[in-house]
């Protein structure tokens, strides 16, 4: 029986996790100025998993309470995802640039792949491979430029990135074998309760610098918090259930092209053509990588999953998202990292 495609509104929930997701780079950027890295993801996370927590709560049709090994593992997708992902990410950001993340981020999707590749023993076809082989080069082009323009620190903080892509795959295979039974909105809220918990633990490093940040910077903390980590998980957790995986982690390839966007007209940055043939050799080796998955989805079902993070999994993305396949539940995932972030 032939499967239909995808909603016009599960197309759209994707879409708009994409463009929250790909804003947290540049908007991240703009709260370094007031607030630690490690210190915003606490404050992000906390104040998202209070608002999952009464979403959650209110619920009318709440799954069964996850077992004790289920959760376990939830608490640890959610904190490598959510944590590790995304001390990665904002450190990596305050040292590169929001524009350098987003097209990092990029290369994300191709990360999940290979993580799966080795988990679950999935055949790679050659397309798949130039892909993964032509994604390579362009972040290489992008942090070969951040190299040449910002010196060691912004090429640390694109090392960051690409280390924090790592992470967010490993959320992401986690997430698909946690989530099973639950839905979305309860996946990511245990998610990022586990990933909160780690933030806050790690921003007691910043203690002596904590002083109350100004009006802007506390109305983008609140931003990266209900749009960026409860509206992009919600919403790609809605599209992902409604279309094939393969369809969602395409879509959110869209996060580097509205990142750069972002950090032109929010930070004022400015992209040179190094970084525009990078970002377009990673998106063409993202397009080749995904070829045939679609098939693979619909001829084995054991190797389809939920991605994000933010989570993600999408960031086969988180979460980042992030950008990355997001688990049924939050990249960070990774975005997408991008947010992104995923």
């Amino acid at each position: 029986m032939r499967k239909q495609g995808p909603t016009v509104w599960a197309v759209c929930a994707v879409m708009a996790a994409a463009l929250f997701w790909s804003s947290s780079y540049a908007v991240t950027k703009q709260v370094l100025e007031d607030v630690g890295p490690l210190t915003i993801g606490a404050i992000r996370f906390t104040l998202a998993a209070l608002l999952l927590g009464v979403t959650v709560r209110l619920s009318r049709h709440r799954p069964a309470r996850p077992a004790p090994r289920q959760r376990r593992q939830l608490y640890l997708s959610g904190f490598l995802g959510i944590t590790v992902y995304f001390i990665l990410e904002n450190v990596g950001v305050g040292l590169s640039t929001a524009s350098d993340a987003s097209l990092i981020v990029a290369t994300y999707p191709l990360m999940t792949m290979l993580v799966e590749l080795l988990v679950f023993r999935t055949r790679m076809p050659l397309p798949r491979v130039t892909g993964v082989l032509l994604a390579t080069v362009g972040a290489f082009l992008v942090v070969r430029n951040g190299a040449e323009v910002g010196g060691s620190s912004r090429w640390l903080g694109d090392i960051l990135l690409l280390l924090g892509g790592l992470a967010w795959a490993g959320y992401n295979v986690l997430g698909k074998r946690a989530s099973a039974g639950q839905d979305a909105a309860s996946v990511t809220y245990y998610q990022t309760l586990a990933g909160a918990a780690g933030f806050l633990l790690a921003s007691l490093l910043e203690a002596d610098d904590w002083r109350m940040p100004g009006a802007t910077a506390s109305s983008l903390l609140v931003y990266l918090a209900v749009a960026c980590s409860v509206g992009g998980f919600l919403l790609y957790n809605y599209g992902l259930r409604r279309m094939a995986s393969s369809v969602a982690v395409n879509i959110l390839n869209l996060v580097p092209v509205f990142g750069v966007i972002g950090a032109v007209v929010i930070n004022g940055e400015s992209i040179r053509l190094a970084q525009v043939t990078g970002g377009v050799i990673i998106i063409v080796g993202v397009a080749l990588g995904m070829i045939e998955r679609g098939q693979e989805a619909t001829t084995n079902p054991g190797t389809r999953g939920s991605e994000l993070s933010g989570t993600a999994t999408a960031r086969t993305t988180a979460e980042a998202g992030p950008v990355p396949d997001e688990p049924e539940a939050a990249v960070p995932t990774a975005r997408g990292v991008t947010d992104g972030g995923r």
